[in-house]
C-alpha cells in the first residue's frame, strides 16, 4: 500500500511539470531539504547548545554558533549551485529494443563562477539510480550522458530527469525535476541468429522465376573477379571455401539481381506471433542493408518500395517500430 501511494504521488507530481527540452532552474522549480548527514549535524548542534548552556561554556557557544554559521552558508551555496543553471536535451538517436538509450544533456552556466558536483539521472530509480556527475565551468557548458532502457518498441517519451547537488558540505540536497518534451524511436529487437533472406521475386516483364540460390541467397552468384566491390563478395561462402581449403571466392551476379527484387514480406516469415514476425523482418532489413542490396518491405496495410542506404533502412525500421 505504501509503495502504491508513493507511485501515485510521483505520477501526480510529475504530471504537473511542463514538457520542455530546455529548462532554466529558478527558485520556482528548485527544492532543498536536509540530508541524513544534515539532520545528524542539527542534532549535534542541539546537543552542543544544551551542553554549553548547562555548563556555561563560552568556547562551547563559540563552536556551536561557528558550526551553525557554516551550515547556513553551506545551505545558501548549495541552493545557488543549482539555481540559474540551464539544462538542454539534444534530440535522442533511435535505438533498438533491449539496448540502452543515451540522452545527451547539456548544462549551461551563465554565472562568472563555476558550479561543482552537479548530478543528473533518470527520476524514479530509487537506490539503484545511476547518477552522472559533472562540474560546469564559469560562463561555459558541460555535457553528460544519461542512459535508460525502454521496455517496448515504438515512439517513447523521454523519462523525467532529476538534477541535484550536495555541494559543498553534503548536509543539504538541492534538486529539480525536468520533464523533457522529446521522444525517442525504439526499433524492434531483431531476431538472433538472423535467418536467411527470402528468395527474390521476378521483376515485372523479366519472364524469370524466383529461385533461391545457395543458403538463403535471393540472387545468383559467380566466381570472384578482380576488382569486384567488397560488398558483392559472399563472405559466408568465402569462409566455407577457405575452411575446406578450396580458396574459391564468389560474388553476387549483378545481372541476376537486376532480374529479381527482394521483398521482405510479413507473410513470408512463416510465423504466427506478431512480435516474432516484426523481429524477423528487422533482422532481414539489417541483413539486406549489410549486403548492400536493394530491398522493399511489405506490412499489412503498408508497403515501402525498393531502395537501399541508411535513410531507407531507417524508414523500414521506423515502419516496423510503429506497426
Amino acid at each position: 500500500m505504501r509503495a502504491a501511494l508513493a507511485e501515485r504521488w510521483r505520477r501526480w507530481w510529475t504530471a504537473r511539470l511542463p514538457r520542455t527540452d530546455t529548462l532554466t532552474l529558478t527558485q520556482r522549480n528548485v527544492y532543498i531539504l536536509p540530508t541524513g548527514a544534515g539532520w545528524m549535524l542539527a542534532l549535534t548542534l542541539l546537543v552542543l547548545l544544551v551542553a554549553s548552556i548547562n555548563f556555561q561554556l563560552n568556547l562551547g557557544y563559540l563552536l556551536t554558533f561557528l558550526l551553525a554559521g557554516s551550515v547556513a552558508v553551506g545551505m545558501h551555496l548549495c541552493h545557488a549551485t543549482l539555481r540559474g543553471l540551464t539544462l538542454h536535451l539534444a534530440a535522442p538517436e533511435p535505438q533498438f529494443l533491449g539496448s540502452a538509450t543515451l540522452l545527451q544533456v547539456q548544462l549551461h552556466n551563465a554565472r562568472r563562477t563555476p558550479r561543482h558536483a552537479i548530478a543528473v539521472a533518470v527520476h524514479g530509480g530509487g537506490r539503484a539510480t545511476e547518477w552522472v556527475w559533472s562540474d560546469v565551468p564559469a560562463g561555459g557548458s558541460a555535457s553528460v550522458q544519461v542512459a535508460f532502457r525502454p521496455e517496448r518498441r515504438g515512439l517513447q517519451d523521454v523519462p523525467t530527469l532529476t538534477a541535484q547537488t550536495l555541494y559543498p558540505l553534503g548536509t543539504f540536497r538541492v534538486w529539480a525535476l525536468w520533464r523533457p518534451a522529446a521522444q525517442v524511436l525504439v526499433y524492434p529487437r531483431p531476431e538472433v541468429p538472423a535467418p536467411p533472406l527470402p528468395p527474390g521475386e521476378p521483376r515485372a516483364g523479366s519472364g524469370g522465376s524466383a529461385q533461391a540460390r545457395g543458403a538463403g541467397e535471393f540472387d545468383g552468384v559467380r566466381a570472384y573477379r578482380r576488382g569486384d566491390p567488397l560488398k558483392l563478395v559472399v563472405w559466408k561462402k568465402a569462409a566455407q571455401a577457405l575452411a575446406t581449403g578450396t580458396g574459391d571466392m564468389v560474388s553476387r551476379d549483378a545481372q541476376q539481381a537486376q532480374r529479381h527484387e527482394l521483398w521482405l514480406d510479413a507473410a513470408a516469415t512463416g510465423l504466427h506471433d506478431p512480435e516474432a514476425r516484426i523481429a524477423r523482418l528487422a533482422a532481414w532489413v539489417l541483413q539486406a542493408d549489410r549486403l548492400g542490396v536493394d530491398y522493399g518491405l511489405r506490412l499489412p496495410g503498408q508497403s515501402i518500395g525498393q531502395g537501399s542506404g541508411a535513410a531507407h533502412r531507417h524508414r523500414c525500421l521506423e515502419a516496423l517500430a510503429l506497426h
